[in-house]
């Protein structure tokens, strides 16, 4: 079984997103290099940020996100971003009604049974949980191995917090990747387990 990655890119003060779901200048810094990180070249990034980034979108097989995402993004029109093989929608409500019947895309209700599904899909490749209220959630229940950021320098004061509305403490061990993009530090923690 792979790891468990709970991952976005993040403001300084820890949001993903301002109160209109309005992501601003956190994704800059994939505009900010001359290295093509996707095949359509339309995402250009520094060479540090490429070494990272790729290596990392190449070991996801499954990524797991809330439904707010997938309404917001209309499923990003059937395909999964960035070459991933499936996509698990957690959320209380089925596929929408004819949407692409054809697409990898999971709906589960419930992160345990979200977690269940995509470690079955993805086999020994990455899963990768979006931050925010999903992320924050499977953090909780100790389904996360690893918390991945990329920081952004902004702030946005107020917002959708990286880590959704987990409200317990938990410890992660000290960063074991720290790489410097443009406009972007890339972040890699494990998660300390709690005793049994």
């Amino acid at each position: 079984m792979g790891k468990v990655v709970m991952y976005s890119t993040v403001s300084v003060d820890g949001f993903i997103a301002d109160e209109n779901d309005q992501v601003g200048p956190l994704f800059d810094w994939m505009s900010s290099g001359d290295v093509a990180l996707d095949e359509a070249g339309g995402v250009k990034v520094s060479q540090a940020s490429y070494d990272h980034t790729r290596t990392y979108w190449d070991q996801i097989g499954v990524t797991i996100v809330g439904r707010h995402v997938f309404d917001m993004t209309d499923g990003w029109g059937g395909t999964p971003p960035g070459g991933i093989d499936h996509m698990v929608v957690v959320s209380h409500r089925p596929r929408p009604e004819g949407w692409y019947p054809e697409a990898p895309f999971h709906f589960v209700d419930g992160v345990e049974a979200a977690m269940a599904k995509a470690q079955e899909l993805a086999g020994d490749r990455t899963v990768e949980v979006a931050a925010g209220d999903v992320g924050g959630q499977a953090l909780a229940a100790e389904l996360v191995d690893e918390v991945a950021m990329d920081v952004a320098p902004v702030v946005f004061g107020s917002g959708k917090r990286y880590f959704g509305s987990i409200d317990a403490q938990q410890l992660l061990e000290d960063p074991h990747v720290v790489i410097q993009g443009n406009r972007v530090l890339h972040l890699r923690y494990r998660v300390r387990r709690s005793p049994l």
